[in-house]
Formats: structure tokens, sequence, C-alpha cells
């Protein structure tokens, strides 16, 4: 793995893991983008972490969907009764400003948008965690705890960091111009979560986690 530093900010976007039938990882490259940063939409604080205890913020809690009436679609309708409504599917829950820009870039290739789930963000912010506090990329059993969440039998993982601290447009931007990290954002999955945390270095690093 290796990073590029240049005039005043470092950016380093980690592997891609997906995991399937199998597991494989996949490298990516790191480049120079610009120095502004910004924050997340109410709802998704930017935390400083004390020194040698990084945080962020609590956990999201995401109702499930309601459940659907069930209808019996050989039986035919009564005399002068209505033709019944097709339930709507759930409404996608949107987490982070993070999930938010993933889901325009899967609409814009014709994808259908991943919801938020609260499983996926706790694997998410423990991987935040992890990688804020060592100091540096690497993944673990990431994909293998998000399969945990019971979602499919499919899951990614993205990872990268920026030393300016947290910059959505900019990682979003990196891991799209990867291919490894862009095929998990056009991936086969259903739900997302993403999560920052913020290093008393003031370098910002995040988990996205897919599934």
């Amino acid at each position: 793995m290796r990073a590029a530093a240049w005039v005043s900010a470092l950016f380093v976007v980690a592997f891609g893991v997906s995991v399937g039938a199998g597991y494989v990882a996949h490298r990516a490259s790191g480049g120079n983008v610009g120095l502004a940063a910004s924050q997340l939409p109410a709802g998704n604080a930017i935390v400083v972490a004390e020194a040698g205890d990084p945080q962020v913020d609590p956990p999201h809690v995401v109702p499930p969907p309601r459940p659907s009436p069930t209808t019996n679609p050989t039986a035919p309708p009564a005399a002068g009764a209505q033709p019944p409504v097709r339930p709507r599917p759930p409404a996608i829950v949107v987490g982070s400003r993070q999930q938010a820009m993933i889901n325009q870039d899967r609409a814009s290739r014709g994808l259908p948008p991943l919801s938020w789930n609260g499983c996926l963000y706790n694997v998410a912010v423990a991987n935040a965690r992890r990688i804020a506090a060592q100091g540096y990329l690497s993944h673990t059993n990431g994909p293998q705890v998000d399969l945990g969440c019971g979602l499919g039998n499919r899951a990614g993982e993205n990872i990268g960091y920026w030393s300016l601290g947290i910059n959505d447009a900019q990682l979003n931007t990196m891991f799209m111009n990867s291919p490894e990290h862009y095929a998990n954002i056009m991936g086969p999955y259903h739900y997302v979560a993403t999560a920052w945390v913020v290093a008393p270095n003031g370098y910002g690093y995040i988990a996205v986690e897919f599934s």
C-alpha cells in the first residue's frame, strides 16, 4: 500500500474488500486532492477524539420497515370491489452524507439506492475507531462481520483517510476513481453504513460497509 504526499494534504484509500463466495482483496491508489473539508449533515456530528481514544457519534436508530399487507394475487376481485393497492417499497433511510453521495453515484448508473443499516453502522464505527487508533489503514474482518448482520450473502468494505479531517466529497471522488472501490459502490448490495472518526492529530478516518 503506497500513499502519495503532497504540498499540505495527504489522502489515502485502503483496499476495497468484497465478500461473496470467496474473499478478494484489491489495491487502490492515493492521489492529490483539494484542501477543503466538508461537514456531515445534522445528526452526524463531527467529533474530535481525545488522545488515545477516538470517538464517533452514537449509533443511528433505524426503525424496521412496516410489514406490507398480504394479498392473494390469484383471487378474482369481488364484484364492485376496488383493485388492491400495491404496497410501496419501504423508504430509503439516509444516515450520512457519504451514503447520500453513494446513492447519487448509483442512480447515475441506473442502480437502486442503498438504505442505511444500524448493524452495518456499528461495524463501520468499530473499524473507523480501529484504523484511527492505529494510525494507518488495514482491513481485518470487516466484511465477515458485515455478513453477520444477516442482510445477504455478499458484503464489502471501503476505508480511507484524509489528513485535514472529514471530507466526504473528496473521499467519494477517490473511491469512484478507484476500480475496486467503485465496484463496491456499484455492487449488488441493498444496505450501507458509513462512519468517520477524527484522530487526535486531526486526520479523519472513514469506514464504509456494504451488504
